[in-house]
């Protein structure tokens, strides 16, 4: 998918995006490299394979650092060693999340727990190691939020719990971080395609009614958020922070 747009302050930016080498990550690793970025990505599975496809499409690979980003030290250490290959961060996207199924009833405190660092905790604590890196020169942050708090949707409630909790934090480290003008925006997607969702969540059932509910008659695809994503990221959006940016078709409205 062409990009419609050029970034021209994206060209030579340090890109840091969690969940980097596959569904929407890949999609926003290969749209940042297109654009000139330096990118760097941390990811539970091997992503070697992804890392081979990028370097043969734009002539450069991005610096891929596998594990698990709910281990602090070790995301601030992937983060560190991103600088030392391409500078200081200009922009981080937090993009990796799980959302696996679950009710109230079969909740343990122990899955509560895994499902907050995911989807939460380590939003929080890449953004400090981010801000780290702006201080003096600015930046922006971008964290993946979703509409499924939006519209209430059950069956994940520690999931929809987390993406309202992205939101606010975003609001707020927007407030907190805007006078050393580093920016704190959120993108909320709705039902996008990725492969994952095809494999597990996608019936036909469910796609017919989402769609339903879309104002755009079309379903969503990772590449759909490569755009809006580097928007948020650029100078672009320079005047904008603290906001949530819902990228979904049409399904719910903010403001």
């Amino acid at each position: 998918m062409d990009q419609p747009a050029t970034f021209h302050d994206l060209n030579g930016a340090s890109v840091y995006i969690t969940g980097g080498g596959s569904g929407v990550g890949a999609a926003l690793t290969d749209g940042f490299l297109a654009q000139g970025a330096n990118v760097a990505f941390i990811g539970r599975s091997d992503a070697s394979a992804f890392v081979d496809e990028m370097r043969d499409k734009h002539g450069r690979a991005p610096l891929f650092m596998q594990g698990d980003m709910t281990d602090t030290e070790l995301l601030h250490a992937t983060m560190q060693k991103a600088a030392e290959a391409h500078g200081p961060l200009n922009v981080l996207i937090n993009n990796a999340a799980n959302d696996k199924r679950h009710s109230l009833e079969e909740t343990t405190t122990e899955f509560w727990d895994w499902m907050i660092e995911v989807n939460l905790k380590a939003y929080y604590f890449a953004c400090q190691e981010a801000v780290r890196q702006m201080q003096g020169k600015g930046g922006a942050i971008v964290n993946f939020s979703s509409i499924s708090y939006m519209m209430g949707n059950a069956g994940y409630p520690i999931y929809t719990t987390s993406n309202a909790g992205i939101t606010g934090m975003t609001r707020s480290l927007a407030r907190e971080l805007g006078p050393q003008n580093i920016r704190v925006n959120a993108l909320a997607p709705g039902w996008v395609l990725t492969q994952k969702q095809l494999d597990m969540w996608a019936t036909p059932a469910d796609l017919a009614a989402h769609l339903d509910r879309q104002c755009l008659k079309e379903h969503l695809t990772p590449e759909d958020m490569i755009a809006p994503t580097l928007f948020l990221a650029s100078q672009a959006s320079r005047a904008m922070t603290g906001q949530c940016v819902a990228v979904d078709g049409g399904v719910v409205v903010t403001g």
